[in-house]
Parts: C-alpha cells; sequence; structure tokens
C-alpha cells in the first residue's frame, strides 16, 4: 500500500471531522487485520474503483459517533438510529469527495464513493476476500475511530 494513498484517507477523514463537528483526532498505531469484523460500532463503507480497486471503511464507536453527530447537528443524539446512520452516510460522502480531490492531485483516476453504511456489535465489513486489511485507529476525546484500507 502507498503511503501517499493512505495519507488521503487520513486527510480527509481528519479533515471532515474537524470542519463538520470539531472533533480532533490523534492516530495510534495501525496493525494489519485478518477479520471482516469491524472495530466500531457503526462503519461507512467506501468503494476504490480505477487505477486502485478495493475497500475502505471508516468505523465509530457508538460514544464516538453520537458525540460527532451532535456537534454536527447541534442537539443531543442519544441513540444509533436513521438520523445517526444517515449522518455517516454523508459523512463517507464527504471523506470520499476529499479523497477523490486529493488522487487526482496525484494523477491518479481513482472514484471513491460510499457503498453503505452498516451498523450492530460485530457486524461485518464487506471487504474484497483475499487482501490484507489496514486498519489505522485513532482516539478522540469522545471515543475511538477506524479508518480501514483494503486494495
Amino acid at each position: 500500500m502507498e503511503a501517499a494513498v493512505i495519507n488521503c484517507f487520513i486527510e480527509g477523514t481528519f479533515h471532515i471531522l474537524d470542519t463538520t463537528s470539531s472533533v480532533k483526532v490523534k492516530p495510534n498505531t495501525p496493525y494489519i487485520k485478518n477479520s471482516k469484523i469491524a472495530e466500531g460500532d457503526i462503519t461507512g463503507l467506501l468503494e476504490i474503483a480505477g487505477d486502485i480497486k478495493g475497500t475502505a471503511a471508516v468505523s465509530f464507536t457508538k460514544r464516538s459517533i453520537l458525540a460527532v453527530v451532535s456537534k454536527m447537528f447541534g442537539e443531543e443524539m442519544t441513540q444509533i438510529d436513521a438520523e445517526i446512520t444517515d449522518a455517516v452516510g454523508e459523512i463517507g460522502n464527504m471523506i470520499s469527495g476529499h479523497v477523490n480531490t486529493k488522487m487526482a492531485e496525484m494523477g491518479k483516476h481513482v472514484k471513491v464513493k460510499l457503498s453503505g453504511v452498516t451498523n450492530g456489535k460485530k457486524h461485518q465489513v464487506d471487504h474484497a476476500d483475499g487482501k490484507k486489511i489496514v486498519v489505522l485507529p485513532f482516539k478522540t476525546t469522545m471515543g475511538n475511530v477506524w479508518i480501514e484500507l483494503c486494495y
């Protein structure tokens, strides 16, 4: 995996969380996982097509997504419901747009788009079979967030 590609997803996630909800993110040590079980409680799955083919995901703990969306909406959110699911989809769309722009600036023909949102304890993320899944864990004062890349 190219560091420049990974950095596009990190930068996009940081930028979107900062601008939409003023959430500051601190990285932890990346790792490879063999399971498709999500680290968080709700996940936006992104499809990557073009010069790079694969998937990416942004996964949140219940605590972190409720805090992020509460700040986005300016009202307290207390449960994962249709509004939260829609917000995760919108966050995924915004990250996709940011990554698409950065990839184009690097001369890569890549299209990243949201392919769905899944939630629940130990839900499965539909990454491509037979490829490594790199997990980039992050801490916020509001809970944990993970970016997963598989291409």
